[in-house]
């Protein structure tokens, strides 16, 4: 009698389709963050800004207009700069907020800043002075005690910033910055004056992407090499080095990577944290202490750290830097 292979059951997943599928829900989950926040950031009903995270948005996208602005008037010399940032701030600020790029970065900081507040409310953890970083300012190693003090002083200036809702334009990465002064530019049309010109060509000359926080913070995490790994405690690292780390050794995006600590994306957190090299037992303490009410995620443990990149790789970033 010829044997056949038993038929599978009708449905039955494989833990990878399994994890593939609910990566999936989670990628369509954030694909519609951006339309949403355009919506709630455009709409004249106030009522809608009490969430903090939204105004918070809101404020970063009215700062870096009246930057903008503040410059238009110097070059054309209006003499109330101030006063011209304020009339057109708003304008130049609701054209912004259909950029989907400028909110996803503006989101990602806002909640990687509520993720500071959070850390330091539960743990204890100074949002500017981790633990971490003040080991590595007092490295022996020369260039890695003064990159640690850059990145500190340029995370003392990033949490003033949002404790007042300002983003500088200086921190923004260099293809964001670029694409803010295209839509400065688009804004206003067919009224390209010389000023204008001479306006974006100082904005263009006086920013410098090697010295921002997110660049600091890059080569900080680099710069520490297989000691990165301490960079993914997030109690001893605190959020920004953390954040950055996961990143950078899980081979996303540091916005996916700041997206990925949200309630409703506790897989893709723990992905992050395997395919960055953490054990079971690591990336299960990091999960619990950002997410105490979720789910482990223990069986990710079992898959290995290749395998979480191949995840997260196909899942893509969804445009997020």
């Amino acid at each position: 009698m010829k044997m056949h292979d038993p038929v599978p059951e009708s449905g039955e997943k494989t833990r990878t389709a399994a994890l593939r599928d609910e990566l999936a829900q989670g990628n369509a989950m954030l694909a519609r963050v951006a339309p949403i926040l355009s919506h709630l950031l455009a709409t004249p009903d106030h009522s809608l800004f009490s969430d903090e995270l939204v105004a918070r948005i809101r404020g970063m996208c009215h700062d870096m207009a009246w930057q903008i602005l503040r410059a238009q008037a110097e070059a054309t010399g209006e003499k109330g700069r101030d006063a011209f940032a304020d009339r057109h701030g708003e304008d130049l600020a609701e054209h912004f907020f259909a950029s989907p790029a400028i909110l996803s970065h503006c989101h990602a900081l806002a909640l990687e800043w509520q993720l500071s507040e959070r850390m330091e409310q539960q743990y204890g953890i100074d949002p500017v002075l981790s633990p971490l970083l003040q080991e590595l300012i007092a490295s022996p190693d020369s260039s890695q005690a003064s990159a640690a003090m850059a990145a500190l002083a340029t995370q003392a200036r990033f949490a003033q910033a949002q404790r007042r809702m300002e983003l500088p334009l200086s921190e923004l990465p260099g293809d964001l910055f670029h694409a803010l002064l295209l839509a400065w530019r688009s804004f206003n049309g067919q009224r390209r004056s010389d000023a204008m010109i001479r306006a974006e060509a100082k904005l263009r000359n006086g920013y410098d992407e090697s010295t921002n926080r997110l660049a600091l913070l890059a080569r900080l995490v680099s710069g520490m090499a297989d000691d990165a790994t301490a960079a993914l405690d997030v109690t001893g690292a605190g959020v920004a080095l953390f954040l950055t780390a996961l990143g950078a050794r899980s081979g996303q995006s540091r916005g996916m990577a700041v997206l990925s600590t949200n309630e409703k994306q506790v897989l893709r957190l723990a992905l992050g944290l395997r395919a960055a090299g953490l054990s079971r037992e690591q990336l299960e303490i990091e999960v619990m202490r950002l997410h105490p009410q979720a789910d482990p995620q223990r069986v990710i443990g079992e898959i290995t750290p290749s395998e979480a990149a191949q995840l997260l790789a196909e899942a893509g970033s969804l445009g997020v830097s």
